[in-house]
């Protein structure tokens, strides 16, 4: 499995994020412009420039017109993809976090930091077919959150929104009352900021990587915890293949505590594990830091990862991966 790697950013990677059809790549970084590629040679298709910040996530719609991007200069961009032109900005009082368009496109749910005394919150945006009607307007604010929210993600038909973050905590609200319904155990939950979350194809459960260096599996509907995955790294990254029952799990120190430690190059891997039996089947190494950034193809016959080291690796899986014995 050679991979193919990507130079488009000058800073760390922070995002990746493939297209519904598994033909695009879009990555987000410290460096203020997303790239997109494409997905199946690595070929740089172009860049959406604009913010003035660290780009933190960014979502594309189902029909891969769209493009929202999160950013530390205090604002949500919409894109127009294939051209790469500006279509709005929505401006906050704090850096923008987490970006996801809702089933339909017609919505988004943006969480902004606790930032110079501002709460963190987690807000949706109506989403205007014409740039020209869209506005600022927020149709529900959560609060009350503790701690910056790392990912905010939509449950299914759009009647729940997941959050999770530095408190270590994962909470579902109600996405017409702002209510909190549940949220997860502190005994069985993470114990340390959760960095990120990632939803099952069919949204029936999803992933959560935290630096207390485990990665859980959770059920959508009642929180209920159904798999834990052990590594001996701080997770930053987390995927589940939509194809095989596998999970993805990549991370590493701090960038500051990294020259303190091991000194072979390449050392970084992102883990393979098997869902159901909570195995390590697997790793592919290759960063030269931490990986920040993971996130399978769709069609699940290729995975790309992100690094503290500014690339993009790009892995097509040959037939001896889809022939793993557990």
């Amino acid at each position: 499995m050679r991979p193919i790697l990507m130079k488009g950013h000058e800073r760390p990677l922070t995002f990746l994020r493939y297209n519904r059809d598994g033909d695009l790549l879009f990555s987000c970084a410290k460096d203020h412009t997303p790239n997109v590629w494409f997905a199946d040679n690595g070929d740089r298709l172009g860049t959406y420039s604009g913010h003035n910040g660290a780009v933190w996530s960014c979502d594309v719609s189902r029909d891969s017109t769209r493009l929202i991007t999160g950013s530390a200069d205090q604002t949500a961009k919409l894109w127009d993809v294939q051209t790469g032109a500006e279509l709005f900005t929505f401006r906050f009082d704090a850096p923008a976090r987490s970006v996801e368009f809702a089933i339909g496109d017609g919505l988004a749910v943006i969480t902004t930091d606790n930032f110079m005394g501002n709460v963190p919150t987690a807000q949706v945006k109506r989403i205007a077919d014409d740039p020209d009607d869209q506005s600022e307007e927020s149709l529900l604010v959560i609060s009350g959150i503790k701690g910056r929210i790392n990912r905010a993600v939509w449950g299914p038909l759009n009647r729940t929104i997941i959050t999770a973050g530095e408190d270590a905590t994962i909470r579902i609200w109600d996405t017409e009352t702002g209510t909190c319904l549940m949220q997860s155990d502190n005994e069985q939950g993470h114990q340390k900021t959760i960095t990120s979350l990632s939803k099952s194809a069919d949204w029936s459960h999803f992933l959560t990587g935290s630096l207390d260096k485990s990665a859980k599996l959770w059920d959508t509907r009642t929180l209920t915890l159904i798999k834990t995955y052990v590594t001996e790294r701080p997770v930053n990254a987390v995927d589940i293949s939509p194809l095989l029952d596998h999970v993805v799990i990549g991370g590493g120190q701090d960038a500051m505590n990294v020259t303190m430690t091991d000194r072979r190059a390449g050392k970084f891997e992102a883990k393979f594990f098997h869902k159901i039996l909570q195995e390590e089947i697997g790793g592919v190494k290759g960063h030269f830091g931490p990986i920040n950034a993971l996130a399978f193809n769709p069609d699940g016959r290729s995975f790309s990862s992100g690094g503290e080291d500014g690339y993009v690796r790009l892995h097509h899986f040959d037939s001896d991966y889809f022939n793993i014995k557990v």
